[in-house]
């Protein structure tokens, strides 16, 4: 199957998209995209990988599944597009980098700049229905998210994986940390933030750990 994505991560996951989980897969979002309405737009699917390719990925932050109201998804988890109100989770996610790294809280949710420095910004469902949390939950997105981040596990050194809450420390389970660094944390979102994620000092971590080893660090 001819699958248009960053050409470093197709011939990572070539053998994934031969597997008959992800012929359904396909079949199942394209009709999902005729019939119903679904985010982010089709184009912008693979947009994580998209904008960091595999040999360039160095952080990595793992999410559930894409943002579900009109206007917000755009393929990279915890982003929004330019001009769109910060969600809750990200609303933290710029307090504690405040509190961390003093960085102004920016005017645009859009992590593209993250992406493009290296921050693979990964959900582990890359589709969801309109306004239906977790509706393409169990299609086949998260095996092949699990290939993804195995691919990094086994085929690349010194990457930070920034796991936030339960359900990124278990997608995050098979990572090998005596090649990268793994930093754990509660979710962002308000119901537990303040049980962890504030204070928690990942965004100044990760730049140290990254520079120890002749890194550049993330501009965050």
């Amino acid at each position: 199957m001819d699958v248009k994505i960053e050409p470093g991560w197709k011939d990572k996951l070539r053998e994934e998209f031969e597997k008959d989980y992800f012929i359904a897969l396909t079949g199942f979002i394209r009709e999902e995209y005729r019939n119903r309405q679904v985010f982010p737009p089709a184009t912008r699917i693979f947009n994580a990988f998209d904008l960091c390719p595999f040999d360039r990925v160095k952080v990595v932050i793992i999410g559930q599944d894409p943002y579900h109201n009109v206007g917000q998804a755009h393929g990279l988890c915890f982003s929004v597009t330019d001009g769109t109100d910060f969600p809750p989770s990200l609303v933290n996610i710029f307090k504690e980098l405040n509190r961390d790294l003093g960085t102004p809280v920016p005017q645009s949710g859009n992590l593209e700049r993250w992406a493009s420095q290296g921050v693979l910004l990964l959900n582990a469902i890359l589709t969801v229905r309109a306004h239906q949390a977790l509706s393409h939950q169990n299609k086949g997105w998260e095996r092949f998210t699990d290939a993804a981040i195995s691919a990094l596990n086994r085929d690349r050194d010194n990457i930070v994986f920034m796991l936030w809450g339960n359900y990124a420390q278990n997608k995050g389970a098979s990572i090998d940390s005596s090649r990268h660094i793994i930093l754990k944390t509660v979710h962002p979102s308000p119901l537990s933030a303040s049980r962890g994620f504030f204070g928690c000092s990942h965004f100044s971590k990760c730049n140290e750990w990254l520079v120890a080893r002749g890194l550049e660090p993330v501009a965050w």
